[in-house]
């Protein structure tokens, strides 16, 4: 779940960072707009979001950050979120791993998680990541990553390599020494197919999946599973 990105030559393609940053936050406004309008939280509901991230750049964070209820946020991370915690005063802040909550079935109205899924490990364990966002929630999931097919991965800015088999995504990456996301456990990417798989695996059937675009072509998915019929 770790967001720890070390500085390479992929994130600094062609210098154009304002521009990505820019980018980014639009599509996560976008993503808050649908948040809002396919959950439509109430004041008093709780919700949990899985997988905050230590930065308090505008682009992080966003639904968190958005959201006018802070004091019925609460917030899970391996990270130190002790800044964050800082500036939003009001949101409950929990350390530990998203794959093994120390929550009760039905604890949150709702739980959300933006761009971590990605980021758990093996398929196996990303199959655990939603698993336990199912037991937690009472009434809905929203699950956002970015679509493994856009032709540039958000992680490293590269453009077409992250298309190959991902043994050899992995050893180019090595080769081009991000030694960080070139694991499994740091970066392994999905896709449509691979989300509506692990709907399957852990049988649920109330489900549906929104692409985000950005230049015409899906860019992010948004995965939102409910415990009654949508």
């Amino acid at each position: 779940m770790s967001n720890k990105i070390s500085e390479s030559y992929g994130r600094n393609f062609l210098f154009l960072n304002s521009l990505y940053f820019s980018i980014i936050k639009k599509k996560r406004l976008e993503i808050y707009n649908l948040f809002l309008k396919k959950i439509s939280p109430k004041k008093h509901e709780k919700i949990l979001d899985v997988g905050t991230t230590a930065s308090l750049d505008q682009h992080e964070n966003l639904l968190i950050t958005s959201y006018p209820f802070k004091s019925r946020i609460s917030c899970l991370s391996n990270q130190n979120l002790n800044k964050f915690s800082s500036v939003y005063k009001e949101i409950k802040i929990y350390r530990g791993d998203g794959r093994k909550m120390n929550f009760k079935i039905n604890e949150f109205d709702y739980v959300i998680s933006t761009a971590t899924i990605e980021h758990v490990g093996s398929f196996k364990n990303q199959v655990k990541f939603i698993e336990e966002c199912f037991r937690v929630s009472k009434k809905k999931l929203f699950i956002t990553t970015p679509n493994r097919f856009y032709p540039i991965d958000f992680h490293t800015r590269l453009p077409f390599i992250h298309w190959l088999p991902k043994f050899i995504h992995r050893k180019i990456l090595t080769i081009l020494n991000e030694n960080f996301l070139n694991k499994e456990k740091n970066l392994n990417l999905l896709c449509k197919k691979s989300l509506i798989k692990i709907c399957k695996k852990i049988n649920v059937q109330n489900y549906k999946i929104y692409s985000i675009k950005t230049f015409g072509i899906i860019s992010n998915l948004v995965l939102i599973i409910s415990k009654s019929k949508m």
